[in-house]
């Protein structure tokens, strides 16, 4: 990239919840020079349990959200969104964008030694097959594990990691995985990486775990550096938080999941919380 230029315009991210701060911690860590704009859809969490219909849905909102915003690259920080409406997305809007499932199948693919490689996600992410087809296209030989947690993302977004509950659901779903003799296991979920030691715990060292927020950080620097669309090296970049849910809630909650601080969260009203609020009250 010419170091004469650069563009200023942020990068966007959007996540179901507060689960996608563990990209954009990643984002902030390895591009510190670049501006953010995180959109945490909390007024419709979880993902996991609705329709590929509905969840597409919400992700090109959401998209449409950011675009407005004059971002120049967009995260799809969200697996459930990003299983269910990526290609539906770039081929919608003229804004790059990109989600979080082929770079994590990726990584496991290199990963693995046994070619065992667990997929642990939520219902959308796992019906949707995406993962599957991904590690498939880059290794055909590959045999994948998938399997369902549909109440891990919303035990760990409550805040508790360390509970005895949120231990009781990983023996749960990690049962399977342990059976299927896997390698390697791919964290399908941006919240999953808050309880990487209990996982590490009940799997055991053999078992390698794939942290997709860590690969879509190396990406997304890389398509900035293709695309000559970088921020002014050297500086200190923002970021912003936007939520269709209790801005306070998000705040207090999404600080452990950023590992920084977060001042600031403002509301957004959604069309659809608007109908929702105007039919309670009648």
């Amino acid at each position: 990239m010419d170091s004469e230029t650069f563009d200023s315009r942020p990068i966007g991210v959007f996540d179901s919840g507060v689960g996608g701060l563990t990209v954009l911690h990643e984002c902030l860590v390895n591009l510190p020079a670049e501006d953010f704009i995180y959109l945490g859809d909390t007024g419709f969490f979880p993902y996991g349990s609705r329709s590929l219909e509905e969840v597409r849905s919400l992700a090109f909102r959401n998209v449409s959200f950011l675009v407005e915003r004059g971002v120049k690259l967009i995260v799809v920080a969200c697996n459930s969104a990003a299983a269910a409406a990526l290609p539906q997305l770039q081929a919608a809007f003229e804004t790059p964008i990109v989600g979080v499932v082929m770079p994590g199948a990726r990584a496991a693919v290199q990963e693995t030694r046994s070619r065992r490689v667990g997929l642990m996600a939520t219902e959308a992410t796992v019906r949707s097959e995406s993962y599957q087809q991904a590690l498939l296209s880059l290794d055909a030989g590959v045999n994948v594990y998938p399997v369902e947690c549909p109440r891990l993302a919303p035990l760990i977004q409550e805040g508790d990691v360390f509970s005895e509950e949120v231990e009781e659901a990983v023996r749960q779903y990690v049962g399977p995985l342990k059976a299927s003799e896997v390698d390697t296991v791919i964290l399908g979920c941006t919240h999953y990486p808050l309880i990487t030691p209990m996982l590490r715990r009940l799997l055991g060292p053999q078992v390698s775990l794939v942290n997709s927020a860590e690969e879509i950080a190396r990406e997304v620097g890389e398509i900035l550096e293709r695309k000559g669309v970088g921020n002014r090296a050297g500086r200190e970049g923002g970021y912003r938080f936007y939520s269709t849910g209790d801005p306070e809630s998000f705040r207090r909650v999404g600080a452990r999941f950023l590992q920084l601080p977060i001042r600031e969260v403002v509301l957004w009203e959604t069309r659809e919380r608007a109908s929702l609020a105007a039919t309670d009250e009648r």
